[in-house]
């Protein structure tokens, strides 16, 4: 009877080595994963690569007054001018246009890097960009029917974010 007792002793002893063992390789595992996601999300922050090459596609963006530096980045996200929204919000708290970024129409093409928009968004670089003020002096006074289609427009555009 007490060899029974040891077999069965000696039983969990084994599988409590071997769950043992199989928790440390999870844990391993984990941190490789986790140390490979934030390389990489590094990376993309230092290393900014354009999303296409060459001479790209403009594209007709217009930021809404009181939006986010993420809110901002979701739009240039969802026009595939940027891979991702998260990279572009670290990007701006680092670059030289933290808080900078205005409301407005702009023409950004895919073949720029995040610091080239930003230069854009924070109108420090004007060159090609359509006139503010021209578009602001040719619009009828709020309330008016061209108003609620645009905010028509935004609601939808807003709903194709989420």
């Amino acid at each position: 009877m007490a060899g029974a007792k040891q077999k069965e002793g000696h039983g969990t002893a084994v599988a409590g080595g071997f769950f043992r063992i199989l928790l440390y390789v999870c844990i391993l595992f984990l941190i490789i994963f986790l140390g490979k996601m934030s390389y990489h999300f590094g990376y993309s922050i230092f290393h900014q690569v354009p999303v296409a090459s060459g001479e790209g596609k403009d594209v007709t963006v217009v930021i809404k007054g009181g939006s986010s530096v993420y809110q901002i980045g979701k739009i240039l996200e969802n026009k595939d001018l940027i891979e991702d929204a998260k990279v572009f919000y670290v990007q701006e708290k680092l670059s030289n246009y933290s808080g900078k970024l205005q409301a407005g129409t702009y023409i950004l093409n895919t073949a720029l890097t995040a610091d080239e928009m930003m230069e854009i968004l924070a109108k420090e670089n004007v060159e090609g960009q359509p006139s503010q003020e021209t578009a602001e002096e040719n619009t009828e006074p709020e309330g008016t029917i061209n108003d609620d289609i645009y905010e028509e427009v935004s609601q939808d555009a807003d709903d194709t974010e989420e």
